[in-house]
């Protein structure tokens, strides 16, 4: 059975995404699979559940009349996408995702490490809020964003179908 734990954050929020108002770690160990963080990153992202696209199908019509960004909305990345995330950054080890809108700034971060017991991923979700807006958006989004994470994670440690 995979086990996906929340995990007390190890990233510099300062230097990852200033200001950062919520922050919370996710790690689930993967044995000796061999993946780097945009592999790692890839199968959470497109390797989800379905009901997850339904809810970001969801999100998206529910946010419209607000003016905030939906899938695939904004700049090119310079990393490309994975996904709805434009790549901010990355090595082998650590993946840097996501976007500034005006009601809030968030980024995803993936990183791939060894441990006593075999290989890891954690995955770090930051997010700083600019107004109420924004305040209340996370509010609403973070238990589901929880459910979604460890979902997407299961999916990282499970063999491909």
């Amino acid at each position: 059975m995979t086990n996906v734990r929340e995990i007390t954050p190890e990233v510099d929020a300062s230097k990852l995404l200033a200001g950062a108002q919520f922050v919370d770690s996710f790690r689930v160990d993967i044995g000796e699979q061999p993946l780097d963080a945009r592999g790692a990153c890839t199968k959470m992202v497109l390797g989800g559940p379905r009901w997850i696209d339904a809810l970001t199908r969801l999100r998206n019509i529910l946010v419209t009349p607000f003016g905030l960004k939906t899938s695939g909305e904004g700049a090119p990345a310079p990393g490309g996408m994975i996904g709805l995330f434009p790549v901010v950054s990355e090595t082998p080890e650590r993946l840097v995702a996501g976007f500034n809108d005006y009601h809030l700034d968030f980024r995803v971060v993936v990183d791939v490490g060894r441990a006593a017991t075999g290989r890891q991923v954690t995955a770090t979700t930051l997010v700083l809020t600019h107004n109420l807006l924004g305040r209340t958006y996370l509010a609403l989004i973070t238990p589901f964003h929880k459910l979604v994470v460890r979902s997407m994670m299961k999916g990282i440690a499970e063999p491909a179908r």
